[in-house]
Parts: C-alpha cells; sequence; structure tokens
C-alpha cells in the first residue's frame, strides 16, 4: 500500500517529545513501528516553522535547524516544507473576572502557513493519486475537512497518529480508518543515530 505521512510539527513536538530525551527521532524507524507490514513508505511530509531565538534561549532555532539538517541527510523519504511565525501586537480581554472588560495591549506570537500547507499537500496529492493511504500525524481538527474530501472523493485509506497522551480529536478520528497512538517506548527505540553518518551533525547535547 503506497503510504504518505504528513506530519504536523510543532502539534507533533508539543505533544510527543517536549520535555522528554527523545526529541533527536528518526520519523522513519517510528512510523515503521507503528504501521503494519504492508504499508510502504513513500513520503514523509514534515510541516513546520523555524524558532526564534531568546533571551532566555539563543541557541533553539540552531538545535531545531540540526535536526532538520539531520533528518534530511539521514531519510530519503522526507521533504520539508515552511511556515512562518507571525508577530503582532494586539489587545485582548483579561480572564481575570475581577478585571472585566478591562483590555491590554499584548504581543501575539503565532506560526502560520503549516497547516494550511499540509492540509493542500494531502488533497494535492491524493487528487495526483500518489498514495493510496495518508496518515496525518497531529491532532489538529481544523484537518478534518481535508481528510473528509480526501477519503469520500478519492476513495484513499486514512490514518491518523496522535502524538498526544491524553486529547484525541474527535473530528479526526470520525474520518480515519484507523488510528495509532504514540508510545513512549516506540520514541526511545527510533532514535537517530548520533553523530549521522557521513556527517559533522550530533544530537544537541541539552537533548
Amino acid at each position: 500500500m503506497r503510504t504518505y505521512i504528513y506530519v504536523d510539527g510543532f502539534n507533533f513536538y508539543y505533544g510527543a517529545v517536549r520535555g522528554t530525551p527523545y526529541k533527536w527521532l528518526d520519523f522513519m524507524e517510528l512510523f515503521k513501528k507503528l504501521l503494519q507490514s504492508h504499508h510502504e513508505i513513500l513520503k514523509i511530509k514534515y510541516f513546520t516553522a523555524i524558532v526564534n531565538p531568546t533571551a532566555s534561549d539563543p541557541r533553539k532555532n540552531i538545535r531545531q535547524q540540526t535536526f532538520i539538517r539531520a533528518l534530511e541527510h539521514h531519510i530519503p523519504q522526507i521533504d520539508v516544507y515552511y511556515g512562518n511565525f507571525l508577530r503582532r501586537s494586539k489587545w485582548a480581554q483579561l480572564a481575570n473576572p475581577d478585571n472585566r472588560g478591562e483590555r491590554v495591549k499584548i504581543l501575539s506570537i503565532e506560526e502560520k502557513g503549516s497547516d494550511v500547507n499540509l492540509a493542500v499537500h494531502l488533497l494535492n496529492d491524493a487528487w495526483l493519486d500518489l498514495y493510496d493511504c495518508a496518515v496525518l500525524v497531529s491532532n489538529d481538527s481544523d484537518l478534518a475537512e481535508a481528510l473528509r474530501l480526501v477519503r469520500a472523493h478519492r476513495r484513499k485509506k486514512i490514518g491518523v497518529i496522535t502524538p498526544h497522551r491524553n486529547q484525541q480529536s474527535r473530528e479526526l478520528l470520525c474520518h480515519a480508518n484507523f488510528v495509532k497512538r504514540i508510545r513512549e517506548g516506540q520514541l526511545r527505540i527510533s532514535q537517530l543515530p548520533n553523530p549521522i553518518p557521513g556527517t559533522t551533525l550530533y544530537k544537541p547535547t541539552s537533548w
């Protein structure tokens, strides 16, 4: 079964590996363990945005870019697609009930584009008949309509791999032919080599 995998990078990070020692992750090894043997993984599409360094963590963008380079060197089936971060100031209402109605100006930092990019690729690849099965790695209910269209109009199989331990999107699950949950043990035994063979790419020391 020709299989394409679509990874919502930030949803995956915050749901599965943030705060763990498993960030140096080999996606191909992980998905081989999660999917049955009849799945031929032709493509892994990874959707993310480059994070900005901060005063408290000035090297986080370097760690992220090192990881992406490691994936691209080690997994020939992976393609990386970038959104961006939008920084803007806006007015927001305070949540404290004692200050009901009071508004303050805040700095909003939003990751933009990755969910739209993922949905467009998933749909376009289905209409081009590039896969028999699409596997979505996300818990973002905004992607449910793309799954519905692919399954209803192109008769493709849909899998959902949920990276969140305690929460699953019902909107996604209702369009899935099968659902998998990522376990800690699978992350532990699906790590990239360190260093990446033939390169000077090492796992960041803080990971």
